[in-house]
């Protein structure tokens, strides 16, 4: 990476008052501790809690699972979903803001008629072994689609798939494969360049950004969940934790239904001006294949939905791009499970931080981000609009 990433935390405040000196309290530093977090701020609240044991272990060996929280009543017609750890790595980040609605008010306040459905840890292999993908290497980002369907073609990535995924990371290799990125962006333009490299791809199994060609378990999964808790719903709010695009701390409702649709008319009816659509262009991500909303959106058809990815902005490129290519090759050409290893150690360290940056000014801005998001999505499953 062209600059080292810096681990360092922000002091905490120190009003007590100040209902941000609780960020810290909630978020974790591995997957399993996020999991324990978020389990006993379930049993706490009264959830009922699923367990979806997933068949591969952790890197310490333990048990790795996709749980489930609903709170409200069976049979609630009007639902809110909340998203952890559709990229796994990300996980660390979006647990906290599940642990906090669940530890807060909400739980014994819904509305009449309403229930949360909280999904932590939809890619928990990926969660707990610091990746971004799922244990087939597969972005369940980009997994969701119909494959029945001849696959989604990105040319732009097969030509520059050798770039994206170097066989070495010396310096003269990597000076290689960036000038050769750099040529592209200057012939087909910066846009052009980030469709090829992340909208997804079909045809490289170990590459980044990978849709695969089947679904994944965790969205074999996720559909599961879905089937067993909202064939009752009638509307329902969806909010899917991500970070990495975008200013830093700064939560992003990020809207890919089709533009002008209903479905992007409720969005904004509940989270207000802030929505941006990347099919637009007016949001710090592109267009993408295979996206967990469109999905959800097929698995949700008898209801009225809103889906928004929440993003939260991070360190900014060139940073995140470094951080994936490296974890691409220590899969590919590295020692990924000897966690004595010192390139393990550092690539694991930056893609860590990058995803789950750990100063606690983040994680507050994360946390005020995240309650507000949820607060108004509740108002407008009430029949309320964003105020």
């Amino acid at each position: 990476m062209d600059e080292a990433v810096n681990p360092a935390r922000a002091a905490a405040p120190s009003d007590p008052a100040d209902p941000a000196i609780a960020a810290p309290a909630v978020f974790a530093r591995e997957y399993e501790e996020a999991r324990e977090k978020f389990l006993a701020a379930a049993r706490r609240c009264g959830a009922r809690v699923q367990h979806w044991p997933h068949p591969l272990a952790g890197p310490r060996g333990e048990a790795l699972a996709t749980d489930s929280a609903w709170v409200g009543a069976d049979d609630a017609h009007r639902v809110l979903v909340v998203i952890s750890g559709t990229h796994g790595a990300e996980g660390l980040a979006g647990s906290g803001p599940q642990t906090d609605l669940l530890s807060g008010p909400a739980p014994a306040h819904l509305p009449a008629d309403t229930a949360l459905l909280l999904m932590h840890a939809v890619n928990p292999h990926g969660f707990a072994w610091g990746r971004r993908v799922t244990e087939e290497n597969v972005d369940l980002n980009r997994n969701w689609i119909d494959f029945t369907q001849p696959l989604p073609a990105n040319p732009g990535y097969e030509r520059l798939r050798e770039h994206y995924n170097p066989a070495s990371l010396d310096a003269a290799t990597l000076a290689r494969h960036e000038a050769a990125i750099e040529a592209y962006r200057r012939e087909h333009g910066v846009h052009a360049e980030r469709v090829a490299r992340s909208t997804g791809q079909y045809v490289d199994p170990q590459g980044i950004f990978y849709g695969g060609t089947g679904p994944t378990w965790a969205r074999r999964t996720s559909e599961a969940i879905l089937a067993a808790h909202l064939a009752q719903a009638k509307t329902v709010a969806v909010v899917d934790l991500h970070t990495g695009l975008g200013p830093w701390g700064y939560g992003e409702p990020i809207c890919n239904h089709a533009p002008g649709s209903e479905r992007v008319a409720r969005a904004r009816r509940w989270w207000g001006q802030s929505v941006t659509e990347p099919l637009l262009g007016t949001s710090s991500s592109q267009e993408k294949t295979g996206l967990t909303e469109f999905g959800y959106e097929r698995a949700l058809a008898h209801a009225d939905i809103a889906f928004v990815a929440l993003e939260f902005g991070t360190y900014g490129p060139p940073h995140g791009e470094h951080a994936l290519r490296d974890d691409a090759w220590l899969w590919q050409h590295g020692r990924p499970r000897d966690r004595d290893n010192a390139e393990t150690q550092r690539i694991r360290a930056e893609l860590r931080e990058y995803f789950s940056p750990s100063r606690d000014d983040w994680r507050e801005a994360v946390l005020w981000r995240s309650r507000q998001v949820f607060r108004q999505a509740l108002h407008g499953l009430a029949g309320g609009e964003c105020r």
